[in-house]
């Protein structure tokens, strides 16, 4: 038989539990997130939800206290998640990726690390010489969200923010319409006996198609005018019904717009900068009260009456005709914005926390690198080096140079 242990307590040895030895990931990512500093801008980049499946997955995101108030997320949400809350901004912004929805300021960009990685809006027509510089400076990699692509060349997040967009400006014209408001006194769509309220949206992209999809869910009736037949085509087939369609010539849209209450400027840009189609003249010839809300206003507007508005100040009018033209139509409506935001970028840093870094994006993924315009001191968007007068180097030549 064998032979009966002693237990080690009989004999004093009491043996202690040792914790387990915890591997410390060499290269963990780092995700900032500062608090926008813009009182226009009330959207935030990652919600809590999103910040708990990141942390999860080994990624540290610091985030600055009252970063998600204004999207009536708390630091307490955050911090539940797992995020780090500070109220230091040089520590948000000293992440390995700052993530934000508007461009940093010259102080912002002097809080970051240098070789870090920026997403955030790049907003062309806001941004000067001494933006870039600064970047370049700092060696940061910046990419403009506005022109990362998905897998079949689409643009989620300008997606995203115009069907948003597109869905409220009904709602904004319902309001201006309202006699509460010194408005027309029109109920948007109409009721039995009442003619429908007379819509006219310019131009037929994602914008245009939220906005006919709301405007006819309410029972408006609704006329659209772009110059290009197949996007026109398009619409018809994805509204599932006969609307009114036309290219832009003066004669139809000026007559389209006498007879027209809301009128809706959704032309995307085209080489740098809108078109004016809506002169003057055809502004004053609009019936008193009505209302334009330009959309594409962030680009220069397609309406010659058109100048940028706030949300604080977001009418006026000319010719006693109401116009909207606040450039973040999405920011009023924060939290939608802020789970649609979210929902695109937290796959991104998932990726790149796996790729370990923002150069590996770049090689990995075109849609990402599409984004990119500034690159390890260098300007890599020729656009913007012509706009400013500045050396640019081709991305392409950059990353082959690696090797």
């Amino acid at each position: 038989m064998p032979a009966e242990t002693t237990p080690l307590a009989a004999v004093g040895i009491i043996p202690k539990e040792s914790p387990a030895k915890v591997h410390k990931n060499e290269h963990q990512l780092t995700v900032g997130l500062p608090k926008e500093i813009s009182n226009q801008e009330k959207r935030v980049a990652i919600t809590p939800e999103s910040v708990g499946l990141l942390t999860n997955n080994g990624i540290q995101v610091v985030v600055e206290s009252g970063v998600g108030t204004s999207a009536k997320f708390s630091d307490q949400d955050y911090s539940d998640a797992g995020a780090k809350v500070s109220y230091s901004r040089k520590e948000v912004f000293a992440a390995q990726v700052v993530l934000k929805v508007d461009p940093p300021s010259l102080e912002e960009i002097g809080f970051m690390t240098q070789g870090s990685c920026l997403i955030s809006a790049l907003q062309l027509g806001r941004q000067n010489k001494e933006f870039i510089e600064a970047l370049n400076e700092k060696k940061i990699t910046a990419t403009a969200f506005e022109y990362l692509e998905d897998k079949v060349g689409g643009m989620p997040v300008v997606r995203a923010m115009s069907e948003i967009a597109g869905s409220t400006v009904m709602l904004i014209a319902s309001e201006y319409l309202s006699s509460v408001n010194d408005g027309k006194g029109l109920i948007m769509g109409g009721v039995t006996g009442v003619p429908p309220t007379q819509v006219v949206i310019i131009g037929s992209g994602t914008v245009a198609e939220y906005a006919a999809r709301t405007a006819l869910g309410l029972g408006a009736s609704i006329k659209v005018f772009d110059n290009h037949i197949y996007k026109l085509r398009r619409l018809k087939q994805l509204l599932g019904q006969q609307i009114y369609t036309s290219t832009i010539d003066n004669f139809s849209l000026n007559q389209a717009l006498s007879e027209a209450d809301v009128v809706i400027g959704a032309l995307r840009e085209e080489k740098g900068r809108n078109k004016i189609v809506v002169s003057e003249e055809m502004v004053a010839n609009m019936m008193h009260g009505s209302i334009i809300i330009d959309v594409s206003i962030d680009q220069g507007g397609c309406i010659e009456t058109s100048r940028m508005t706030t949300h604080e100040n977001p009418v006026y009018s000319v010719y006693d005709i109401i116009h909207y033209c606040v450039p973040n139509i999405a920011s009023r409506v924060a939290r939608t914005a802020s789970y649609s935001l979210s929902n695109i970028f937290t796959p991104i840093i998932l990726q790149m926390a796996d790729l370990r870094g923002a150069e590996e994006m770049i090689f990995n993924y075109k849609w990402f690198l599409r984004g990119v315009y500034t690159y390890r001191g260098s300007l890599t968007n020729a656009h913007l080096g012509r706009k400013f007068g500045l050396n640019h180097k081709e991305l392409q030549l950059l990353l082959a140079a690696r090797y």
